[in-house]
């Protein structure tokens, strides 16, 4: 009987609405940091408390530093919610992946950010910085290369400029990862293959034979 139970969905859903006050009251209005629940499951039917509960969080900060105090927040919450409904247990919490910081070379990044000036003109711009979950330092990295990572448009310009006049980018341009997202194949593919040639030859062509 429910007076008789822990229900981990009561325990996680607490957890959920407690981690949102991390980056809101823990972190300084000028320390990005992002903690998403993007997936929670539990329990097979409306009239069963289930024996467990999972969530599936995505943690993205600028430093080092921040993702730890956010790490250490997300452990000491869990727990407090446990321990607070008399879970028998600890919470179970596992790391499956986890990517340092992705962070341009400035040498790198100048050499090939003038190329594409040179080769698409007012085109090519500096987008601000992201919080996107990005693995890809991780191969420079392995190889003791610099590197750097340049963002590609895709959508309709025609769309994107009507949304932008109408004031509604954030609601009518769908991006990564959104059912609806669908760049268009022309010229999105042409552009990637001549940024990826421009930035090649940007070093290439000084190469002594």
């Amino acid at each position: 009987m429910p007076q008789a139970a822990v229900d981990p969905v009561v325990i996680a859903s607490m957890i959920v609405v407690r981690l949102q006050t991390i980056v809101s009251r823990e972190l300084s209005p000028t320390t990005p940091a992002v903690v998403t629940v993007g997936s929670l499951h539990a329990g097979s039917g409306p009239n069963v408390i289930p024996d467990q509960a999972v969530l599936e969080l995505n943690v993205r900060t600028y430093d080092e530093g921040t993702r730890a105090h956010v790490l250490r927040s997300i452990r000491r919450m869990a727990q407090a919610e446990c321990d607070a409904a008399g879970a028998p247990r600890p919470p179970d919490i596992e790391r499956l992946s986890s990517f340092p910081p992705t962070v341009n070379d400035e040498e790198t990044t100048g050499r090939v950010a003038e190329a594409f000036s040179a080769y698409f003109g007012a085109d090519a711009r500096t987008v601000d910085v992201q919080t996107a979950s990005e693995d890809m330092s991780e191969i420079p990295r392995a190889f003791g290369v610099p590197f750097t990572y340049w963002a590609l448009g895709g959508i309709d310009p025609d769309r994107y400029a009507d949304a932008a006049r109408k004031g509604t980018v954030a609601q009518d341009v769908p991006v990564n990862h959104s059912a609806t997202f669908a760049p268009v194949v022309q010229p999105t593919l042409d552009t990637g293959v001549s940024a990826l040639t421009v930035a090649a030859l940007a070093w290439l062509a000084d190469a002594t034979p």
